[in-house]
């Protein structure tokens, strides 16, 4: 278990009124020191720390790219339509930035909007050519492409395949199937979210009431970490949304044989109900619980697809499930006893 001190100190600059994260490496550290001072700046003129640290950034970045294309800000002035005085106070972190203003600024440079914001630096030549690349391709080409860089560079088939990992919905049947799964193959049975209750010391909620979405999330990419370094062989129920997070959804790709488990949206609220889980499903608010499963389910479609293998717990029992599983290609046996009685339902 983590202590206070340390938890603060593993989710650092995800704490509230912190920065969200190292500023650009590859401008030094004037650039760092310049940020910090303006955040300084923002915070002494009546804006909250992630206020500050968010104007920040942008003054930065269109520093830099106003800075790469050789630009002298009245050229962005002319280029974008936004007048001088207007430039300088957004390269000086100071007033309040229309999202007309900032996408007249991002066309002017030949940005997106959201790349204004990032805080992970410029792509490198080769980086940058890959994505552009990959932006080029027709969708039905991702896929593949995908799959043949994770074959090339990740960690090898075999190995991956030793460790299982549950991914879906909640009511999707990841605890029940887990459970029955490992009790088969005679490996460990983890629930993601406990582990991460065990290294924080407190509840999935309070991280979240205390540190917000991205100090769980940050939690969640370090757990998911260790565990895969410390289990060559285990079954592994994820939390719903580790999905729509790229870089841990990328990791559990890369380590894990990673099984969609999905179902029909009627099956999913009965089981929450079963569940006395009121944060999707309750029996005042059926319509309302009822489109929210609906479009979660259509918003993560494409994503489930990326998983080695797809299920559908509808109709199906427990063992029934674990079958299909152990008996896809890629899935190595091991020993154990058997799963629930035949029939048993999920």
């Amino acid at each position: 278990m983590i202590s206070g001190g340390l938890l603060r100190a593993a989710l650092g600059e995800l704490l509230p009124g912190a920065k969200m994260c190292a500023c650009k490496k590859t401008t030094g550290i004037s650039v760092k020191a310049e940020q910090e001072e303006q955040d300084k700046q923002g915070a002494a003129g009546g804006l909250d720390a992630d206020s500050a640290h968010l104007l920040s950034v942008l003054a930065s970045n269109i520093r830099l790219f106003r800075g790469q294309r050789g630009m002298t800000r009245k050229n962005l002035a002319e280029q974008s339509g936004v007048s001088l005085p207007h430039l300088a106070r957004m390269e000086s972190s100071q007033g309040n930035v229309s999202v007309v203003v900032l996408g007249k600024v991002a066309r002017a440079l030949n940005q997106s909007v959201a790349s204004m914001f990032a805080e992970s630096g410029p792509l490198s030549g080769d980086l940058g050519l890959i994505v552009e690349f990959l932006r080029q391709q027709p969708a039905e080409q991702l896929a593949r492409i995908r799959e043949q860089l994770f074959t090339e560079f990740q960690r090898a088939e075999s190995a991956r395949g030793k460790r299982i990992a549950l991914i879906g919905l909640r009511g999707a049947g990841k605890s029940t199937v887990g459970k029955a799964l490992a009790e088969r193959l005679g490996r460990p049975f983890i629930e993601l979210n406990e582990q991460i209750e065990r290294e924080a010391g407190i509840s999935v909620q309070e991280i979240i009431t205390l540190y917000g979405q991205a100090g769980y999330r940050k939690l969640e990419k370090r757990c998911l970490e260790e565990l895969a370094i410390a289990n060559p062989e285990v079954v592994l129920a994820t939390g719903g949304g580790i999905v729509v997070e790229a870089q841990t959804y990328q990791l559990l790709l890369s380590s894990f044989y990673t099984v969609w488990l999905r179902a029909d949206p009627e099956v999913h609220f009965r089981r929450v109900m079963e569940q006395r889980d009121a944060r999707i499903a309750t029996p005042g608010h059926y319509r309302e619980a009822m489109d929210n499963i609906r479009n979660t389910l259509a918003a993560r479609e494409h994503l489930g697809q990326m998983a080695a293998l797809t299920v559908d717990t509808t109709p199906l029992t427990v063992d029934q499930v674990v079958e299909k599983i152990i008996a896809a290609p890629g899935v190595l046996e091991g020993g154990g006893g058997g799963g629930l009685p035949p029939g048993s339902w999920l």
